[in-house]
C-alpha cells in the first residue's frame, strides 16, 4: 500500500481535489470516479468549486455507500455532496444516487443494476476514494461477516442491516475491484492507530479485507493521522 503523508487536512484536501478534478476531466463520457461520504472528503469536494471542471465534462460520480434515510436528511451522504459537485459544474444527472424511498432490498438492488449497467456499457472507474472509520469499517462494511457477505456472489453493491438505524447500502470488494486507481483518505489523530493497523496488518479491519488483492492501492494521511507521527 503506497503512503502518503500530508503536512495538513487542508493540504490532503487540496490535494485531493486536484485529483479529482483530473480524473472527472479525463475520465469523458466512458468513465466514473468513485467518491466516499462522510465528513473527510468534504473539504476536497468544496475545493473543486474553486477551480470547476471544463464546460460540458460529461465523466459520471457515484458514492461508495449511502444510509437507508431520505434523500432530503442531512444524513443522506448524496444530500450533502451532490450540491458540491453541482457548483463544480457535474451536472444532476451525472450524479447517480442510490434510491432510498422503498425497501433495504430495493435500494441495493437497484445501485447494483445502475453500477453494472455502466460497467457493461464499457464505463471505466478510472479513479476512487475510500474513507476509514477508527473502528477500521470502510464503505459500509463494518465487520468481516459484512466483508464475507459482500464478497459472495456477483453483486457489486449490498444491503447492510445495522443493530442501531440507519442502515447501510454498499458497495462490495467485487466493485472495488474495478476502481483502478483506489485511495483510502484518513484524517485525524483519532485515526492514527487504525492507520498502523491498516498499513502493518490489514486483514485484521474490514478496510484491509475489503480491498485485499487490489494491485493499486494508496492512503493519504494528514500528520495527524500518522503513527508515532511519522
Amino acid at each position: 500500500m503506497n503512503l502518503r503523508v500530508f503536512e495538513t487536512a487542508g493540504a490532503l484536501a487540496s490535494e485531493l481535489a486536484a485529483r479529482i478534478r483530473t480524473a472527472l476531466t479525463d475520465a469523458g463520457n466512458s468513465g466514473a470516479v468513485m467518491l466516499a461520504g462522510g465528513r473527510t472528503p468534504l473539504a476536497a469536494y468544496g475545493l473543486l468549486a474553486t477551480n470547476p471542471l471544463p464546460a460540458g465534462c460529461r465523466a459520471r460520480a457515484f458514492l461508495s455507500d449511502e444510509r437507508m434515510v431520505p434523500a432530503d436528511s442531512p444524513d443522506f451522504n448524496a444530500f450533502q455532496v451532490g450540491p458540491l459537485l453541482r457548483a463544480a459544474g457535474l451536472a444532476d444527472d451525472r450524479f447517480l444516487r442510490v434510491d432510498t424511498s422503498g425497501s433495504i432490498e430495493s435500494a441495493a438492488d437497484g445501485f447494483h443494476r445502475a453500477l453494472a449497467g455502466l460497467l457493461e456499457a464499457g464505463v471505466r472507474i478510472p479513479f476512487g476514494l475510500l474513507g476509514v472509520g477508527a473502528d477500521g469499517h470502510t464503505a459500509s462494511l463494518f465487520s468481516r461477516s459484512d466483508v464475507e457477505a459482500a464478497r459472495a456472489g456477483d453483486r457489486l453493491a449490498i444491503p447492510v442491516r445495522k443493530p442501531q438505524p440507519p442502515d447501510r447500502i454498499s458497495a462490495t470488494p467485487r466493485l472495488l475491484r474495478r476502481v483502478e486507481d483506489l485511495v483510502f483518505v484518513v484524517t485525524g489523530a483519532d485515526k492514527a492507530a487504525i492507520v498502523r493497523t491498516l498499513l502493518t496488518v490489514p486483514g485484521t479491519i474490514p478496510a484491509g479485507l475489503a480491498v485485499e488483492g487490489h494491485p493499486r492501492v494508496a492512503l493519504w494521511i494528514d500528520r495527524a493521522a500518522s503513527p508515532g507521527g511519522a
